[in-house]
C-alpha cells in the first residue's frame, strides 16, 4: 500500500480524532455545498456562481477519488447508485451551464454522507441532541432531499417546453402544491408526459411525503437500549421489549 493510499485509508475508515474531526469536515462541506445550491438555484448563472461550482466540484471530485482509490474493488463501485450520485454531481457542479437542472441531484451527497454507520456512529456519541432526536432529524433530512429531487425532475423534464415552468421556483412550487395533494391548479404539466409525471408525484406524496413529515414532527420510535437483549429502537409508550419482554423505562416528558 502506498503511503498517499495509506494515508487516505485512515481519514475514511479508521477511528481517531482526527478522523472524526475529517468526517465531520465533509459533513460540513455537503452542509455548505447543499446550502449553496438551494440558494443559487432560485438565481440567474452568473460568473462567480461558476466558479463557485467548478471550486465545490472540484471538491466533490477529490472525496470521489479518495474513495475510489481506498477501494478494494474500485470497478464495483461503479454498481452503487451512490458511486453514480457521486458522478452526476461533479457533472453538474463543473459543467452547470449545460445541466443546471440535474444539479437538484447534488443534494443526495448530503443523504449518503449521513448513511455513513461511522459518522452516524459518532454523531450519537458526541450530540445529545441528535441522539434523541436522531429519527427526526434524518427523516427531516430525507424530506428535503425527496422535495428537492422531485422539483428537479420536474423542472428538467418541463423547463422550455412548459411556460408555466419558467424557473426552479415555479418547479418547486408545483412539486410541493401536488406531493401535499393541494393541487391549486394554476399550473399544470400539460401532455401525456406530463401527465404521467404529475401522477407520479402525487402517489409519491401519498405513500412517502406525508409518511416522512409524520416521523419528522412525531417520531414513530424512540432509540432507548434494552438493558438485557439491547434492542435499541422502541414505540414511545413502550412497556415491555418487544424482543425480550424485559421491562422498559424510557423516559418520558408527560406530553400526549
Amino acid at each position: 500500500m502506498t503511503p498517499l493510499k495509506a494515508r487516505l485509508h485512515a481519514l475514511y475508515e479508521g477511528d481517531t480524532d482526527q478522523v472524526h474531526r475529517f468526517r465531520y469536515a465533509l459533513l460540513a462541506f455537503d452542509v455548505a455545498t447543499i446550502a449553496f445550491v438551494i440558494a443559487t438555484s432560485f438565481l440567474p448563472l452568473a460568473p462567480w456562481i461558476v466558479a463557485l461550482d467548478v471550486a465545490l466540484g472540484l471538491g466533490v471530485l477529490a472525496d470521489f477519488l479518495g474513495r475510489l482509490t481506498i477501494s478494494r474493488a474500485p470497478a464495483r463501485e461503479f454498481l452503487r447508485l451512490s458511486t453514480w450520485t457521486d458522478v452526476v454531481a461533479i457533472v453538474s457542479f463543473l459543467a452547470p451551464m449545460f445541466v443546471q437542472g440535474v444539479g437538484f441531484l447534488r443534494i443526495l451527497r448530503t443523504l449518503r454522507l449521513l448513511r455513513t454507520y461511522q459518522l452516524l456512529d459518532r454523531m450519537r456519541q458526541d450530540s445529545v441532541v441528535f441522539r434523541r432526536n436522531e429519527e427526526a432529524i434524518l427523516a427531516a433530512t430525507n424530506l428535503v432531499v425527496f422535495v428537492f429531487v422531485m422539483t428537479g425532475v420536474v423542472y428538467v423534464t418541463q423547463a422550455g417546453s412548459n411556460p408555466a415552468i419558467g424557473s426552479p421556483v415555479d418547479a418547486l412550487y408545483f412539486t410541493v402544491t401536488s406531493l401535499t395533494t393541494t393541487g391549486y391548479g394554476d399550473i399544470t404539466l400539460p401532455g401525456p408526459s406530463g401527465r404521467l409525471i404529475s401522477v407520479f408525484v402525487m402517489i409519491c406524496g401519498v405513500t412517502l411525503f406525508f409518511r416522512l413529515a409524520q416521523v419528522v414532527f412525531r417520531p414513530y420510535k424512540v432509540r432507548f437500549p434494552c438493558p438485557t437483549c439491547g434492542l435499541q429502537r422502541h414505540e414511545p409508550d413502550a412497556v415491555h421489549c418487544k424482543a425480550c419482554g424485559t421491562t422498559l423505562n424510557i423516559p418520558d416528558d408527560g406530553a400526549d
